[in-house]
């Protein structure tokens, strides 16, 4: 525990109290949207990674489904043919999931780090260059106190949560299963998939509301950060022109 204080909370604290201090006007809500902008920043090549194997078990998804198909009643060649498919196209089916569980510690560290930064700072937790910021100024653009719950923030986290849930969503044409073996398997994911574009955004509005507003302000920009990051990593390339042959 003493190895995760030092380590990974005291460091995001102090910089943290650093960003409240340098940043004009004082506003604890700009030093919130600072600190994420710079954890995110830091750990954008492991999360750009993970994405970027979501997007290509995605683009592998047909010949999956292909390989399902062929060997329905063959589990053991099923999943031979799998392993040469990720083989193949160097993809591993856990290699979207590694990045999340490095990136769990910092973000349970940054959690506790903005339940202090809005609450009472210990200055024994504090570096020699890093002045005590006494009483913090909890409210945002001189409106939202950051100390409180926040209907608006909570509202806000859960809109940009259902965005960027659902450019998560493989979208497949119904014309392209209907009539086929995996049809029913189709319509079940279509559904799964509907529910869970709805629940996190609810879910995060719960969660949201049940925390301090300051908190609720993280997840927001978390959430713009990460949006622009997906939007970068399933960008389609653009195919080269042929021209014409006269």
């Amino acid at each position: 525990m003493n190895f995760f204080h030092a380590i990974l909370y005291q460091p995001m604290l102090n910089l943290l109290i650093w960003l409240y201090h340098v940043i004009p006007g004082s506003d604890m809500g700009f030093a919130i949207i600072a600190l994420t902008v710079v954890v995110k920043l830091v750990l954008w090549p492991l999360s750009h990674s993970s994405l970027k194997s979501q997007k290509a078990l995605q683009e592998l998804q047909p010949k999956m489904d292909a390989i399902k198909q062929q060997f329905k009643d063959d589990k053991e060649a099923q999943a031979k043919a799998m392993m040469e498919l990720y083989t193949k196209e160097k993809v591993s089916p856990l290699s979207s999931c590694l990045p999340l569980l490095i990136q769990l510690p910092i973000l349970i560290a940054l959690y506790q780090v903005l339940g202090a930064g809005i609450g009472t700072v210990n200055p024994a937790d504090l570096y020699g260059f890093v002045q005590n910021p006494g009483a913090i100024n909890h409210l945002f653009l001189g409106i939202l106190n950051l100390g409180e719950r926040s209907v608006f923030l909570a509202l806000l986290a859960g809109i940009l949560q259902y965005f960027q849930t659902k450019m998560l969503i493989v979208k497949r044409s119904p014309a392209a299963v209907r009539g086929k073996p995996g049809a029913k398997d189709e319509d079940m994911l279509a559904v799964m998939n509907k529910s869970m574009t709805l629940f996190m955004p609810i879910m995060t509005v719960f969660i949201g509301f049940s925390l301090p507003g300051g908190l609720a302000l993280y997840w927001v920009a978390l959430n713009v950060i990460t949006i622009i990051q997906q939007a970068l990593a399933f960008k389609k390339k653009k195919e080269p022109e042929v021209p014409a042959v006269l």
